[in-house]
């Protein structure tokens, strides 16, 4: 593809100001509002200035401004700039410059993150009575606990701290920040933020899990979740705080559990007759004998953890594979997998669902795609004010592509953000009724016209 034109230096000029460069930022933040996150806002974020005496003012118009950018693809406070081009400051109120949005994000105290992780809860409720966002969540609902280790560097962040992250199948220490993680799903839905918070680099995995699970929990049964729920989380997770949480709240739990003698000799004392081969989803049989490629076997075990006040007894379910480091071994030599669970599934549906305990990565894999490739502050009350944010903007962002439809119900938030979002228009005023004059023969103009329609023509249920 080539230009048509001859073009000179003088032919690009910056002098447009009815043209908006995301205008799917219209309906993406009406949805916002009709699920209450500037009533919210309100509510919950109470904020006293301490550096400058107009730095906490308007916190809801400020927040919805850094949600904004970060729906256009901002990862950094400067990002959010672009929202104040062209005429998005005439098609939005309240649109502020990175400078001032810097200024409040460093009055953010301990406190307040936890009254703006209270909105991003409330206005997950909101999004999932007002979208198709989790289908399927009154039959079973999985919660997903993780945490990942966001790099950053030079000596002034706040908190930053040498921690233990694997890259490429290797152990290391690398200096950063820790956010831990917990994300709602159904077996139809994709994963939503229940909870998210901002720990130091070295904070073990674990620390603070059961009270945020408890959190999730609370979260999940508001937006529908009516029947089962299972956290599932790996060997950072399952341990007796975690364990005795879900016990507590009468919720199933899939958790791994750390290799210990007692582990061992569980594993031992189980029958070689007893393990079974599982068919794990895109396996492939041998066209000459018809056995699974894969060489993976399930087996379970009862298993009692812990002990005294703590002692927890359910199945230890144990999946092995063969050590590929020793191919040529005269007996197979296993690689062992223990997870503890409570379910009542079957032993190897049991284990093919706890291995999808890695969709995590997946809304890992978005946030570091957006808004948290970096960690944009040197104060960490701002970088845990930015990491909220992002989650509500995740969450949003789902919302968003469930109403879309189609493969947008599931896409990935760099899809929904060149798809739905980063979509430019003109503004235009004819007999001052506002028009946004959108390209002609955009590929995605069904999907993006489904959630303007859907979103501009809402009418909310009239109280009985």
């Amino acid at each position: 593809m080539q230009s048509s034109h001859t073009f000179t230096a003088g032919s690009a000029v910056f002098d447009e100001y009815n043209l908006v460069s995301a205008a799917g930022l219209v309906p993406v933040l009406g949805l916002a509002e009709q699920a209450g996150l500037s009533e919210l806002i309100d509510t919950h974020v109470d904020l006293a200035s301490t550096r400058v005496a107009s730095g906490a003012a308007n916190p809801a118009g400020k927040l919805t401004s850094i949600i904004g950018g970060m729906l256009t693809g901002a990862d950094s406070i400067d990002d959010v700039d672009t929202i104040r081009a062209g005429g998005s400051p005439i098609v939005f109120d309240q649109v502020y410059a990175p400078s001032t949005l810097g200024i409040f994000l460093r009055e953010f105290t301990f406190g307040n993150s936890l009254q703006l992780g209270a909105v991003l809860r409330r206005h997950l409720i909101g999004l999932a009575a007002r979208t198709p966002l989790l289908p399927g969540i009154a039959g079973r609902a999985f919660l997903d606990i993780d945490s990942l280790l966001r790099p950053v560097y030079g000596h002034q962040k706040q908190g930053a701290s040498y921690g233990h992250a694997k890259i490429a199948g290797r152990a290391l220490l690398r200096k950063g920040l820790s956010p831990l993680v917990t994300t709602l799903s159904t077996a139809q839905a994709a994963p939503v933020v229940a909870e998210m918070r901002l720990r130091a680099g070295k904070t073990g995995s674990g620390r603070g899990a059961a009270s945020q699970l408890r959190s999730a929990i609370s979260t999940a049964r508001a937006c529908g979740a009516t029947g089962k729920i299972m956290v599932r989380g790996d060997s950072a997770f399952g341990n007796k705080a975690v364990i005795g949480a879900a016990v507590a709240a009468g919720i199933e739990f899939s958790l791994v559990m750390t290799r210990n003698p007692r582990v061992t000799r569980a594993i031992e004392s189980i029958d070689e007759q007893e393990w079974t081969p599982v068919h794990y989803p895109g396996a492939v049989t041998d066209p000459d004998t018809g056995e699974l490629i894969s060489d993976a076997e399930v087996a379970e075990v009862e298993y009692t953890a812990f002990s005294g006040r703590h002692k927890v007894t359910a199945r230890l379910i144990v999946r092995r594979v063969k050590d590929a480091n020793h191919p040529d071994a005269l007996f197979p030599v296993w690689r062992y997998h223990p997870f503890f669970t409570n379910s009542d599934l079957p032993t190897v549906d049991a284990d093919i669902i706890h291995r999808k305990h890695a969709i995590v990565e997946t809304v890992f894999a978005d946030l570091i795609d957006g808004p948290l490739a970096h960690v944009p502050s040197g104060r960490f009350g701002a970088n845990s004010a930015w990491v909220l944010c992002a989650a509500i903007t995740h969450n949003l962002l789902r919302a968003a592509g469930t109403v879309c439809g189609g493969s947008h119900a599931v896409a990935r938030g760099s899809t929904l953000r060149r798809h739905v979002v980063n979509v430019p228009a003109r503004f235009a005023r004819p007999a001052r009724k506002p028009v946004l004059h959108l390209p002609i023969h955009w590929p995605r103009q069904n999907d993006w016209k489904t959630l303007w329609n859907n979103v501009i023509d809402y009418e909310p249920p009239q109280a009985a």
